[in-house]
């Protein structure tokens, strides 16, 4: 083995990353946004963030990685060192990552558009296999990131732990991560200002047309009056063209079980969805409790709550209350304020917010699982990147695979997608004054690579 290869290329699919931000605008707009008067760098701030989101998605876990993209100078020509990373990084101010944000709206309207111009139209989200035609779903959640050392901003748990607390919020409609904001890691999961913030911040990223007709859907960790009110009011507009819906978790106490023992009693269960191809699920019920909890002043109009039972599962029984194991049922209420329509539905519609935590997840591992400064607002900014990790990153990868991707590829997890396309070797040939990516002949994903290309490359350019 020796390290004298030349002409060789790794980690190909970083261009099919590079291409769609040129392409969809995003590189000039960061470019405009991260610009300071009478200052010329020689690394382009815009490149500098689209070139770092990029390492992000290919495997890169901190600053240092973006040495990834240096061995790929003759495809993508110079990238800027990790200390010019850091340099601008610490630039992006507050007033930068504001800028950032409103270049995020400018890129993904451009973005909705291309989706909404496609012949299957804008992805709707569906519950058992009934789209919600016109809806974006938009789910909040929140989640602990560890930290190594006594970094700003982190706080003990009560396991000993040192964390910061980080809230989420992502479009069900096409996976991408709207919004993120880190915190120190002693702010509670039901702190009403902290979740209308995140969601406030979700919503200005949508298209106009994308605003009016959204329902949030929140577990019962971030429930509070609050939020409900908020949400109900649709954030305080006055137009009745906006209909803001909930799906919030909602507590179980004393009065909920007076309320399910009384449709034990009287037979009041429906048979709940969610089972095999839609179907019923055996041995789950779903039931309005609505009428049941006695008087409930100054909750939103139409607000209801709906009760599920199933039998317990092993999985939950450590953390199982005392009155879920003497019945040896597990018990979930939810509320909304959806005027109409089945529980079921309801029910069903209400239990695909756990598919925030996935996406979570897939992000945890696309950079935001580690934050690389001691500084709180430099890992604010490396946040940024990494919710440009879903603009600059995840964004980035969920627009690939929207607009260049389709079958199980458009809907793969990150590690399926670095594993089967990103992560492909070629070898650069230059000839007739191009260059030419050759990949191997025997990769058995090449004619999947070089579709998506080429759909790539058939975007219009930004205006």
């Amino acid at each position: 083995m020796s390290g004298d290869g030349k002409g060789q290329v790794g980690h190909v699919g970083g261009v099919h990353l590079r291409l769609p931000a040129e392409r969809t605008g995003l590189t000039g707009a960061l470019s405009a946004a991260l610009a300071r008067p009478g200052f010329v760098p020689m690394h382009d701030r815009g490149q500098v963030m689209v070139d770092l989101a990029v390492a992000i998605t290919l495997g890169a876990t901190c600053i240092r990685d973006i040495r990834l993209l240096e061995h790929q100078r003759p495809v993508f020509g110079a990238v800027a060192s990790h200390p010019t990373v850091w340099r601008a990084l610490k630039e992006a101010d507050e007033q930068g990552l504001s800028r950032i944000e409103r270049a995020r709206v400018m890129v993904r309207r451009r973005v909705y558009e291309l989706l909404r111009d496609r012949p299957e139209g804008f992805p709707e989200v569906e519950v058992e296999g009934v789209p919600l035609t016109g809806w974006t779903v938009i789910d909040s959640d929140g989640t602990l990131i560890p930290a190594p050392s006594e970094k700003e901003g982190a706080h003990g748990t009560y396991k000993g732990f040192l964390v910061h607390h980080v809230f989420v919020a992502t479009c069900d409609n096409t996976g991408e991560q709207l919004a993120a904001t880190l915190h120190p890691g002693n702010v509670s999961a039901n702190d009403a200002e902290v979740n209308i913030d995140i969601l406030t911040r979700a919503v200005a990223q949508l298209s106009w047309w994308r605003r009016q007709k959204i329902l949030f859907r929140v577990d019962g960790a971030g429930f509070s009056h609050q939020l409900v009110d908020w949400i109900a009011s649709a954030g305080g507009r006055q137009s009745p063209a906006f209909r803001w819906e909930y799906s919030v978790g909602w507590a179980f106490t004393a009065r909920e079980q007076a309320a399910i023992e009384i449709c034990d009693k009287q037979g009041l269960w429906q048979p709940a969805g969610g089972g095999p191809d839609g179907g019923v699920r055996e041995k789950a019920f779903v039931a309005d409790i609505t009428a049941l909890l006695g008087d409930l002043p100054g909750w939103p109009p139409h607000h209801r709550v709906i009760a599920r039972k199933e039998p317990l599962h092993p999985r939950y029984v450590k953390d199982a209350s005392a009155y879920e194991i003497k019945h040896e049922a597990r018990y979930q209420t939810f509320a909304t304020n959806h005027r109409r329509g089945q529980i079921a539905h309801l029910d069903g519609r209400h239990r695909k917010h756990a598919r925030v935590e996935p996406k979570i997840r897939d992000q945890k591992a696309s950079g935001i699982g580690l934050l690389p400064s001691r500084e709180l607002n430099v890992n604010a900014a490396w946040l940024t990147a990494t919710t440009l990790a879903t603009t600059l990153a995840a964004d980035l990868r969920c627009w690939f695979q929207l607009l260049a991707l389709d079958g199980e590829m458009a809907r793969a997890t990150p590690k399926t997608l670095r594993y089967r396309v990103l992560h492909v070797p070629a070898r650069l040939v230059r000839g007739q004054r191009k260059q030419r990516l050759k990949l191997p002949d025997t990769w058995p994903w090449a004619d999947i690579i070089i579709r998506a290309f080429r759909r790539i490359l058939a975007l219009p350019h930004p205006a």
